[in-house]
């Protein structure tokens, strides 16, 4: 079944494609078969090709993914992980703003002037601040939310050619388009950390934009321990199918122990790049992880609930991407993947926790006022 909220063709993730002619996807069709006519032999010389399937847990189950990949086992003592005081994943080495002396503020006007330019600086914010459109944040700099509550609504923050930043324990709510929640442009070393992001599903799929969106080219990202909740489109990583030229090599994005709640899709969607989903929950969306335009992710000890299609390669661009599941909890929802990826072993020393204690961690501990 064809996603009718997945579309994403554009910065702001909108496009066309929820009317089509019958002109258009016939040659969509024809260039897709093409794609995955490849993809199966390139399934088939790595070891088999995963098939549509509604199984309650996928092929790997977790004591073979620990085995098989010692970087991924529990610790020896059984204990569940707790808040990173530095980053893992790709975005690992990012250190904002560091030891500068922070500064605090309570009004639009002084956090724009307080993230401004690219000085290591922290900055905290204290209380609720309204906002239209997105406020860029400057290179080598820590935004802190100052306890539960903090935060921004109406608008976000936008990450453009900047480098070494963190965001952490902010209540970002209801951005309108063309805004984010936050978008990630151009930029590399990005740490998202504990925040809520929500809108709500009381207006048409478009009158908000992404929670949280990442493209054109940015690199070396982590986003672990976030709350995404009541939204349609939760988080693209790359914008366009066309965007192959500056995306292709970038786009290496770690997403850890966050909380989907009743997010349509896009958890995330990734187009060229390179993606590791590992010990996230999921609940209540129609399709979780989207791999498209040749992306690689790995797809490891998440717990999907009340979701249609937990993972897919092969909906709404031209090309499929690719995807390795293990140690799944799929809580019966299908697989749709075309293409078993090649993406099996991150570039870094990360310990995932068993499916079977993700729900009971992620609800304990992701969100704002976590920290």
């Amino acid at each position: 079944m064809r996603s009718t909220h997945d579309h994403g063709t554009t910065d702001h993730g909108t496009t066309g494609d929820d009317v089509m002619d019958v002109t258009r996807v016939t040659a969509r069709d024809r260039r897709r078969l093409t794609a995955v006519a490849a993809g199966v032999t390139a399934a088939l010389a790595l070891g088999g090709l995963s098939t549509v399937s509604a199984h309650g847990a996928d092929s790997a189950d977790s004591a073979r993914s620990d085995t098989a990949h010692p970087t991924a086992a529990r610790s020896a003592t059984g204990a569940r992980p707790t808040a990173e005081t530095t980053p893992l994943g790709f975005g690992a080495g990012t250190t904002g703003g560091g030891n500068a002396t922070a500064t605090t503020v309570t009004s639009l006007d002084a956090f724009k002037a307080a993230v401004t330019g690219d000085k290591a600086k922290v900055v905290r914010v204290s209380g609720l601040i309204s906002l239209t459109g997105q406020v860029d944040i400057g290179s080598n700099t820590t935004v802190l939310g100052v306890g539960s509550g903090s935060g921004f609504t109406g608008g976000g923050l936008r990450l453009k050619e900047s480098t070494n930043v963190i965001v952490r324990n902010l209540d970002i709510s209801k951005p309108r388009k063309p805004s984010d929640g936050i978008t990630v442009q151009k930029s590399t070393k990005v740490w998202i950390d504990h925040n809520t992001f929500s809108a709500d599903r009381d207006h048409d799929k478009d009158y908000y934009d992404g929670l949280l969106d990442i493209n054109h080219g940015s690199d070396d990202i982590t986003v672990s321990w976030n709350k995404f909740a009541d939204h349609f489109k939760g988080s693209l990583v790359g914008h366009s199918d066309n965007n192959a030229s500056e995306d292709t090599g970038h786009l290496k994005v770690t997403y850890h122990h966050n909380w989907f709640s009743d997010v349509y899709s896009r958890i995330p969607s990734l187009r060229f790049g390179t993606g590791h989903f590992y010990d996230n929950y999921v609940r209540g969306a129609e399709t979780g992880v989207h791999s498209r335009m040749g992306a690689q992710t790995l797809v490891e000890n998440n717990v999907f609930r009340d979701t249609e299609v937990a993972v897919t390669t092969s909906r709404d661009s031209d090309v499929d991407g690719y995807a390795v599941l293990r140690g799944n909890d799929l809580g019966g929802a299908a697989t749709e993947v075309s293409q078993t990826g090649s993406f099996t072993t991150p570039p870094y020393a990360y310990t995932a926790e068993p499916a079977s204690s993700v729900v009971a961690t992620v609800t304990a501990q992701a969100g704002a006022g976590k920290l």
